[in-house]
């Protein structure tokens, strides 16, 4: 079967403690009911439930679940009723699960628990029913933008900026959520919908998203991509993102009527005033979305703010204790020099890991980096516009750790206790250089030739050096491979000054 990454496999067990059936399950995740229902069983047989031990990784999950497979012994299969089994889950209550239970009491050889599952799953896949919209209380909250904008004025230059209407409703009750943002991006979007869970004051089971490019990277009818800081938003509060599926507007029916309520009784009681924040405008727009839910329903004689509070609310899920903070998330591949290139500054990671592809979080102040699940890194995030690197020392191969442990005061106090020659050299090597760590090299060999020649020799090889104005480390060992550190430089004899009648002296020049 096809292996699910560790975030699809929370997301199955979290929703299945929650109570869901395996069809909602299926469809929050974008994963197939057979391999839902495979994975629920593999996790019952290792022992697991949510929440996951603390400290399993995706390695160690994958061999809980995987272990060495058994051999099956062959057996007669009964083929079930399908039509009577499709009839009873109409019934209040009736599972699956429970189906399966009875039809195994009555053939002990009969299909096991997927088989079975899928078997119905194709049975049903020959018809072509219209599915009738029911919605659970506290199960869904579905979200989009109007299409409708409102303009906010600049009170300095006077110009009209648009500002987009995000919307939330719930599904039982059609509790109803709105505010203006400035642009429909991941952060806005997701901003939003914190938003709208803290004026919920409870998180429900499903998010019903549209396939906004913010949330979801690529539609797809089975299995939608969803965008991993949404993802990362759905976790934090214990809720999972079900995208509508492409081309079925019954999938968001719902939220199409919540956005023409919003463009009826808000958007168009509000389009004679004036906003020059947007503060302001959310003001307002919190004032029209009070009253629109306050409204008494002449056909269910009772208020969106009343069904919320005895259907919705009970059982949605508390809010965590604190609020989620936006991340963004993104690929990132290591250099050869085990660093990963973000918003043009370099990260280090262990350079075990290069040429490996890595995930990278990036939080207001901080920048995490992981593999596998497993964080790798973690630095503070560079200030924008800084190109330069941020590295950590226990990153670098045992080599470069020794390169990057050498400073100038070290280099000047290792040449010092040689001597005052040798440590004149190095001073001005480090000064000559445009930068001192290119004259790194150069002063590390002079002071390795210590080992191999002596410290005397090689004080009176720098002072020999001084002398000839050669400052550089093949110029000292040359002195000492000639062996001319216990030689001084000849000075050659002064010449006789020269007389001669053509000669100016020096009062010809004033």
């Amino acid at each position: 079967m096809r292996r699910l990454p560790m975030r699809k496999i929370e997301d199955v067990l979290r929703l299945h403690a929650r109570g869901l059936s395996t069809r909602r399950i299926s469809l929050a995740t974008g994963v197939g009911k057979t391999t839902v229902i495979e994975y629920l069983r593999r996790a019952g047989r290792a022992g697991l439930s949510w929440p996951l031990p603390e400290g399993l990784d995706e390695a160690a999950l994958e061999r809980l679940l995987f272990p060495p497979p058994l051999p099956s012994k062959g057996r007669q299969l009964a083929e079930p009723d399908w039509a009577a089994i499709h009839r009873e889950l109409k019934r209040p209550g009736v599972t699956l699960a429970l189906l399966w239970d009875e039809y195994r009491s009555q053939h002990p050889y009969g299909y096991g628990y997927s088989a079975f599952c899928e078997h119905y799953r194709r049975w049903v896949g020959r018809l072509s029913p219209v599915m009738r919209q029911r919605h659970a209380a506290g199960e869904r909250m579905f979200v989009d933008y109007s299409g409708t904008r409102m303009s906010v004025v600049d009170p300095v230059t006077g110009a009209a900026r648009p500002a987009e209407i995000f919307i939330a409703v719930m599904g039982a009750s059609n509790m109803t959520y709105a505010e203006a943002s400035w642009s429909q991006t991941l952060p806005d979007w997701i901003g939003a919908h914190t938003r709208a869970f803290a004026a919920f004051g409870a998180v429900p089971a499903l998010v019903v998203s549209d396939n906004l490019k913010s949330g979801v990277i690529r539609a797809c009818f089975y299995e939608p991509e969803i965008n991993r800081s949404y993802a990362e938003m759905a976790a934090h509060y214990g809720t999972a993102i079900l995208p509508a599926r492409p081309y079925k507007p019954r999938d968001k029916a719902k939220v199409e009527v919540a956005v023409l309520l919003v463009q009826r009784w808000i958007v168009a009681r509000l389009r004679n005033r004036r906003f020059f924040s947007l503060e302001e405008l959310n003001a307002a727009i919190r004032d029209e979305v009070g009253r629109l839910n306050a409204r008494v329903s002449r056909h269910l004689g009772a208020s969106r703010q009343q069904l919320f509070e005895t259907l919705d609310c009970p059982a949605m899920q508390p809010l965590p204790p604190e609020p989620f903070v936006h991340a963004d998330w993104r690929r990132a591949t290591v250099g050869v020099d085990y660093h990963v290139r973000l918003e043009g500054h370099h990260y280090s990671v262990p350079h075990e890991l290069i040429r490996q592809p890595l995930w990278a979080r990036l939080a207001a102040g901080t920048v995490e980096i992981f593999r596998a699940g497993k964080r790798v890194a973690c630095h503070r995030r560079a200030n924008p516009g800084d190109t330069g690197a941020t590295t950590l020392n226990d990153h670098r191969p045992a080599s470069h750790r020794r390169h990057a442990e050498v400073t100038p005061e070290m280099l000047r106090e290792r040449a010092a206790r040689i001597g005052p020659a040798t440590a004149i050299l190095v001073g001005l090597i480090l000064r000559d250089r445009p930068h001192p760590e290119q004259g790194f090299r150069s002063c590390l060999g002079i002071l390795r030739l210590a080992r191999s020649h002596g410290a005397e020799r090689l004080e009176a090889a720098c002072d020999r050096a001084l002398e000839i104005n050669a400052r550089t480390m093949t110029s000292v060992k040359s002195i000492l491979l000639n062996r001319l550190d216990g030689r001084r430089p000849v000075q050659p004899p002064e010449a006789p000054p020269i007389t001669h009648a053509n000669i100016r002296g020096p009062q010809f020049f004033h």
